[in-house]
Formats: structure tokens, C-alpha cells, sequence
């Protein structure tokens, strides 16, 4: 063969080997950026199903495995299935088994042998219908059209914005209303693109918060137009990546009096990889998923190209976060409260997966919010 026929040859397999490259780190991107289909799967959440072995008055036994013993408060969903459990009881079950306090069942029925999974959202539906708390329906004007969001009065002037992070819904900031209501702050729970009843994503994927702040920014917006002197941003996963965007480039960041980050993603490469690893996608992929998601970026004109990491906040934060959370790097919270002494403080919550931080410990998770958010009305 010719020095030009071996040239040629090399490089059409070359340039196979590049496309099928570039196809691969797409499909590894998408598998770990794409909203899931049906019910909201929050990450952290994304191991294999639990299986109901019995059910009796006030408990339920699963699967034994590493979620099925988290410490804490979860619900249980399947199709046509929401139940709240509680507790690890001490008493007698067989070895591949473990038995918890079964709060309460809100929808479907438990059997043995059903298949469910575990999430930090405790509630369904609205504030009015989950929690007897008043609230008006409203419409922010958002980047790429209009977003729902729920208002739910009080008396003071400082708001609270709450935004949900991967995989979940407003229906997360539930957990923590009733908290905030009794303080007396206003809360604002609006979606953003990709949710449900907001506009859907441009590419079909998320973009850890490089792109979603902006959704944010129009909730801030619409706070110190209706009323708010200031506001609290309080964010999980990437919706606390979107909350530091936004106290850093949004024009209004000077009206911003704090931050609230629950398992903040502050490395999205690391989170990439471990979502996309939890979601199935081999580990060689890994890599090439990391090269196409910031393509994409580069690729977006709303974007800022590299999808940095987000600056240090330079206003009051409390980080809510712990070292068994598997999607988003703890040590990187850690590292920022250090940084940031008497600015930035760390509560640090054990055997807590990913934006699960209150379910695991909701009393001392309060008492740390109490305490930061006090100073600051």
C-alpha cells in the first residue's frame, strides 16, 4: 500500500474514532444533564429500587442497603405511591431487611414485593393543600418565558427566594416552609426552565446553574418590586449554584443580604461525573461526557463559556452540606467556609445523601437556619 493509500486510511480511522467520540461524550452528557422522565428523581437518589418485603401498623420493611438505613425522615415513591417514613426501628428483622417507622401513606397503597424509591420531598401538591398555608399563584417574567412561582406572605420586608436543585421540584421547598413561615419571612418558590409549567429547555438538558440563574435573577426582581426591602437566596444542589450566580453577576446583587446553600454544586465537573456514573454511563465515558458538556457551553450564547466555578460569595452564607454526600464534593463547602471566616459558615451534616441535609437531621439543620437568618431581618 502506498504511503498516500496508508495515510488516507489512517485518517478516515482517525476520524471515525473522533465521531464516535463526540457521539459517545454526548450520550454520556445527556444521560447525566436530562431531566429524568416521569416523577422527579432527585440525585443521590439514583441506586436501585427498594423492595417492600411487609408492611405493619406504623412500620415497613425494605431492602437492606446503604439508603434504606440513611438516618432521617424520606418518602418512599412509586407509581401511584407517596409515603413518608421515618426512623430505623431496633427491632428484629431477617439480615438482607431493615425496618422503618411508616409515618404516613398520602397516595397509592404499600404491598410485598413493590419497588420504590427513596426522596427528600416529604410533600405533594401545593402550600394551601400539603400544609394548610396560604398562598397566591403568580407569573414571573423569566428569560425564556413565563415561570409559576408561589407567594406566600408574611410580615417582615426581607424575602426568601427558594429554588430547587437536580431532579426535583418546588414540592422540595415545602420541607422547609412551615420553618420559615413561622419567622414570619415571605417566601417566594418559583420554577425555572426545564419544570414543570415553565418553558422547556433550549437543548433538552440542564445546565448546573450556568444558565438557570438567570430564571433566578427575574425572582429577585420580582420580590423588590412587590414589597421586599432585601432577600435571602436559598438554594439546593444546583439551585444553590444558581444562587451564588446570581449574588454574582445579577445587577440587583447588591439588594442580596444572604445565602442559604444547601449541597451546593461548586465543582461541575465532578458532579458530571458522578451523576453521569450513578446513571449508569461507564467509566471510560466519563471524560468524553465532561469534553461535550463544555462544548455546549461554549456553544450557548447565554452562557459564559467555561461554566467556572462559582466565585466566593462576599455576603452572609450558610453552607448546609456533608461528607457522605456522593454528587457534589463537601470538601470544596468546607474549603470556602475556611476562606471566608466570620462570612461564610459550615454546618456540616453526617450520613446525609445529596440536598437531603434537613431530612437527616431537620432540628439541628433549623436551629443553624434560625441563627443565621436572625441577624440579618
Amino acid at each position: 500500500m502506498s504511503l498516500r493509500r496508508t495515510a488516507a486510511v489512517a485518517a478516515t480511522t482517525m476520524l471515525g474514532a473522533g465521531v464516535a467520540a463526540v457521539a459517545a461524550g454526548r450520550y454520556a452528557a445527556d444521560v447525566a444533564l436530562r431531566p429524568p422522565g416521569g416523577r422527579a428523581r432527585p440525585a443521590g437518589f439514583e441506586g436501585p429500587p427498594l423492595t417492600v418485603h411487609a408492611t405493619a401498623a406504623g412500620q415497613i420493611t425494605l431492602t437492606r442497603s446503604l439508603a434504606s438505613r440513611w438516618p432521617g425522615t424520606y418518602v418512599l415513591t412509586g407509581p401511584g405511591r407517596h409515603a413518608v417514613v421515618g426512623a430505623v426501628l431496633d427491632v428484629p428483622s431477617a439480615p438482607d431487611t431493615v425496618v422503618r417507622r411508616l409515618e404516613r401513606v398520602d397516595r397509592g397503597l404499600l404491598a410485598p414485593g413493590d419497588r420504590v424509591r427513596l426522596s427528600p420531598q416529604l410533600h405533594l401538591g401545593d402550600p394551601r393543600a400539603a400544609l394548610g398555608l396560604e398562598h397566591t399563584d403568580v407569573t414571573l417574567p423569566g428569560e425564556l418565558g413565563a415561570l409559576p412561582a408561589w407567594y406566600l406572605p408574611a410580615l417582615r420586608d426581607v424575602w426568601v427566594i427558594a429554588v430547587h436543585g437536580l431532579g426535583t421540584t418546588r414540592e422540595h421547598a415545602m420541607n422547609l416552609l412551615p420553618f420559615l413561615h413561622a419567622m414570619d419571612l415571605p417566601v417566594l418558590v418559583p420554577a425555572y426552565r426545564g419544570d414543570p409549567g415553565a418553558p422547556r429547555l433550549s437543548d433538552g438538558i440542564g445546565h448546573l446553574g450556568g444558565a438557570e440563574w438567570r430564571d433566578l435573577d427575574s425572582a429577585v426582581r420580582h420580590a423588590l418590586d412587590h414589597g421586599a426591602r432585601s432577600v435571602v437566596l436559598y438554594g439546593w444542589s444546583t439551585g444553590a449554584t444558581m444562587a451564588l450566580r446570581t449574588a454574582e453577576y445579577s445587577p440587583l446583587r447588591d439588594r442580596i443580604g444572604g445565602l442559604v446553600l444547601d449541597s451546593p454544586v461548586l465543582d461541575w465537573r465532578a458532579t458530571l461525573r458522578a451523576l453521569a456514573g450513578s446513571r449508569g454511563v461507564p467509566r471510560p465515558l466519563l471524560p468524553l461526557a465532561v469534553r461535550a458538556a463544555q462544548g455546549r457551553a461554549r456553544s450557548r450564547p447565554e452562557s459564559s463559556g467555561e461554566l467556572p466555578r462559582p466565585a466566593d460569595p462576599g455576603i452572609p452564607t450558610l453552607l448546609l452540606h456533608g461528607p457522605d454526600d456522593d454528587i457534589a464534593p463537601w470538601d470544596l463547602s468546607r474549603e470556602m467556609a475556611e476562606r471566608r471566616p466570620g462570612l461564610v459558615s459550615l454546618h456540616t451534616v453526617r450520613q446525609a445523601p445529596h440536598a437531603a441535609m434537613w431530612n437527616a437531621g431537620p432540628e439541628s439543620y433549623e436551629e443553624a437556619l434560625r441563627r443565621f437568618l436572625t441577624p440579618l431581618l
